[in-house]
Parts: structure tokens; C-alpha cells; sequence
């Protein structure tokens, strides 16, 4: 409880300051442009030399053009470092995009090259991977070297558990329309409710770039908040006696059952979402790395190396991305609450799933319903929280092993729901 408070606290205290200066409340006004006023109120000589040079060091300088909304985003940099620091909320994400924060709101003189929005800047160049969507399908690509997909092959009817988690996506989309904001945006806001920020920046990047960094953000916020989000929705939703019940152990999985799958997988899902094929293909490209038994120096360095530096290079810039002129507006404020009902609404989707399978499952084929709330796609960390609330309901019932099943479900249903929401905004494209 005292860290929901602390979380949420601290959010709405940036929102508060957000609000206040985008309402002009506070003045925007840059020291430098004080500075400038000073000096031509002043009169001539020396002492008008020593100023006028004094000025223009200072206008040279971060403290000269620093506003408001800068420290404010400076501030959300600080917040996201203190939360993976702090309380361990998906480091190796919150720290690179908390940092980029900081980079991306350090004031600047616009023109030479170092903003990540001036061509020919460094960070341009870097932000081109999240501009064309080529760091999220290398993203996939570690994750499938990563995945064992062995609990999903072993119960395939879990599988249906992440694909009752997209219903927030599809929800949101609707509401984001009501809200005003245009296809495009709808579909590119809607994908946050799949907590997967890979597949949230692939779809954004190619339907709404200019709302990329507030969608990035978004949906990276809210992978790292599960372990705050999730619990109470959990409670909500199921009964203890609910939270008690023991599944039986998955069947062993064979070799060639564990090659098949992402051979299968692969051509099943980009065959019903061909837009998804960046993303699924690397998937299960990755995955079928891991199991094949004969590249596993490939699929060790998708799965460390490669992986990490991407996640670096995709961290830093979509940080560095929400410089304050740009990031700082009411659709954005939009988006992130947006975001929250999807997340929320995709959380109670699942677990309802899981209550309504048992009412057609008998005897120790009952599910337990905690593992619906894992059909969002945020790996591992649903599946460790359904875990850890399943051990406090009964210290003995371990529920990792099966949580993992919708859990990976839920990585390929985001991206399959991606490829439907590119399809159908074509299609109306076209018209």
C-alpha cells in the first residue's frame, strides 16, 4: 500500500505541475530572454559591453533557456530512474528511457545539431530505428531466443487467456475515437492495453509518429507498474477459494513438439495478421533458434548482446524523444489515461476468461483464475505477480509454470491484434 501510495502520488504531483504549466499558471519564460531585456533596457558602455557579452554566454547555456515544462520532464526522467532503482519496476527499461528523459529536456540552442528532432543530430540518427520500426521486431527477436513456450504447447487452451487480454485493446480504440482523437491514433493508443511497448512503438511508428513518444512512454509506464496495477484488480475479480485452486502439473512436451511450435506458429499467425510479419516473424524466428539445438551461439547473442544494446539504443531515444515543447499537450495527458483503462480493462478481461472456462472445466481441470490476469503480454512480470499472489492465497500452490502459458499467449496475441488494427485502418485507407 505504501508504495501505491508513493507511485501514484508522485504522479499525480507531475501532473499537477504538467497542468499548471501548460495552463500558463507559471511563465515559460527563459532566463536567457530576461537577460536580452536587461541588456537593452540598459544604456551604453562599458557596462553595456560587459552585459551584452555577459547575455550572450548565457544564452549558450541550459540554465539560460531552461523553462518550466523542461524541468517538469526532467523531473518524470528523476521519477522513472527512482522507481527501477527504488522498488526494482523494470530497471532495464526505466532507467535507459529515464535517462533519455533528462537528455531529451536538457535545454539547447536549436540549429546545431543536438536535438534528437534536428536532422543530422546523433540522436536523429538513432531515433531513426523507432521512427522506421526497426528496433521492435529486434526486440522480438531476443524475446523469441528468450521464451520457452513449452507451458503453452503443453495447455494450449491457455492460449485463449491472451487472446481474451486484447479485448482492452479493442475497447480503447473505440473510446479513443470518442475522445476525438482519429483512426490512426485510436489504433496506435489502444495497443498500450497489451502492455507490450515493442509492438505499442511498431504500430505507433507507422499510424501516429507524431504521438510515438507519449504511446512509448505510456505503455512503457504501465509494463512497469504490473506489480502495483495488477494485485488489487486480481483481489477484485476472484474469491479466495478461487485463488486456492491447484491445477495439475502440464504434460512433458517433446523435442520436436517444442521445434514445430514456432514453425507452426509462424505461418498460423502472420497468415491470419500479415501486417504482424516484422514482429511474429521474429519471434518466432528467435525462438526456433533456441530450440533447433544446432545455433545456439545465434540465439545466445540474440538473447544477451543483441537484445540489450537495442533495448538501450530504444530506451534512450524514446526518452530523449519527449522533449517538452512536443510531449507536453493534452493528447497526451489523453493517452495516458487511455492507457491505464486499457491496461486495466485487458487485466479484467483475462481473469473473467479464466471464471468463465472453469464454468465448462471439471474436476482437476479447473484453472486457477490468477493466470487470466497474465494474458497481457508485459514478460514475466504478470506471470511472477500471479505467482506471488497465488502464494499468498496458499503458500504451497505454484503458479509460475502455468501463468507463463497466457503470458507468452499474450506476447502473440499483441502483436496479432497490431497486424488486425494495421489491416483494417488499410483497408479504410483505400476507400
Amino acid at each position: 500500500m505504501k508504495r501505491v501510495f508513493i507511485v501514484f502520488g508522485s504522479i499525480a504531483a507531475i501532473l499537477v505541475a504538467w497542468a499548471t504549466a501548460t495552463a500558463g499558471v507559471v511563465s515559460t519564460e527563459s532566463i536567457g530572454e530576461i537577460t536580452k531585456e536587461v541588456v537593452l533596457n540598459s544604456s551604453n558602455g562599458f557596462g553595456h559591453m560587459a552585459l551584452e557579452g555577459l547575455s550572450n554566454f548565457m544564452s549558450m547555456t541550459g540554465f539560460a533557456n531552461v523553462t518550466i515544462p523542461n524541468l517538469i520532464m526532467i523531473s518524470v526522467g528523476l521519477f522513472f530512474i527512482f522507481l527501477a532503482i527504488k522498488f526494482d519496476y523494470e530497471p532495464l527499461l526505466l532507467i535507459p528511457i529515464g535517462v533519455g528523459v533528462i537528455i531529451g529536456n536538457i535545454p539547447f540552442v536549436a540549429g546545431n545539431q543536438i536535438g534528437i528532432y534536428e536532422e543530422g543530430s546523433v540522436l536523429n540518427y538513432l531515433y531513426f530505428g523507432v521512427q522506421k520500426g526497426i528496433y521492435p521486431p529486434l526486440i522480438f527477436l531476443g524475446i523469441g531466443a528468450m521464451t520457452d513456450f513449452t507451458s503453452l504447447i503443453a495447455n494450449p487452451k491457455l492460449m485463449l487467456l491472451g487472446a481474451a487480454a486484447q479485448v482492452g485493446v479493442f475497447l480503447t480504440f473505440i473510446g479513443a475515437i470518442t475522445l476525438g482523437f482519429d483512426l490512426n491514433e485510436a489504433a496506435s493508443i489502444g495497443i498500450i492495453g497489451g502492455a507490450d511497448g515493442p509492438t505499442a512503438i511498431f504500430l505507433s511508428s507507422k499510424e501516429a509518429p507524431h504521438l510515438l513518444g507519449a504511446i512509448a512512454i505510456a505503455a512503457y509506464s504501465y509494463m512497469a507498474l504490473v506489480p502495483v496495477i495488477q494485485p488489487p484488480l486480481m483481489r477484485l475479480m476472484t474469491t479466495s477459494a478461487e485463488r486456492k485452486i491447484r491445477m495439475k502439473p502440464p504434460r512433458t512436451v517433446t523435442k520436436t513438439e517444442k521445434i514445430l511450435f514456432p514453425i507452426i506458429g509462424l505461418i498460423l499467425t502472420t497468415f491470419i495478421s500479415p501486417s504482424a510479419l516484422p514482429l511474429l516473424g521474429m519471434l518466432f524466428f528467435g525462438n526456433l533458434l533456441k530450440e533447433s539445438g544446432h545455433t545456439e551461439r545465434l540465439a545466445n547473442t540474440a538473447r544477451t548482446s543483441m537484445v540489450d544494446i537495442v533495448t538501450i539504443l530504444l530506451g534512450v531515444t524514446v526518452g530523449a524523444s519527449t522533449q517538452a515543447s512536443e510531449f507536453i499537450t493534452v493528447n497526451s495527458m489523453k493517452i495516458f489515461v487511455l492507457g491505464a483503462v486499457s491496461f486495466a480493462i485487458a487485466t479484467v478481461s483475462g481473469l473473467a476468461f479464466a471464471k468463465i472456462m472453469n464454468v465448462f472445466l471439471k474436476g482437476d481441470n479447473k484453472i486457477n483464475p490468477l493466470i487470466g490476469a497474465a494474458g497481457v503480454s508485459a514478460v514475466p512480470d504478470s506471470a511472477r505477480v500471479v505467482q506471488q499472489e497465488g502464494l499468498k492465497a496458499d503458500p504451497s500452490n505454484h503458479l509460475l509454470m502455468h501463468a507463463m502459458a497466457p503470458n507468452v499467449s499474450g506476447v502473440i496475441g499483441s502483436a496479432v491484434a497490431a497486424g488486425i488494427l494495421m489491416s483494417f485502418l488499410s483497408y479504410f485507407s483505400n476507400m
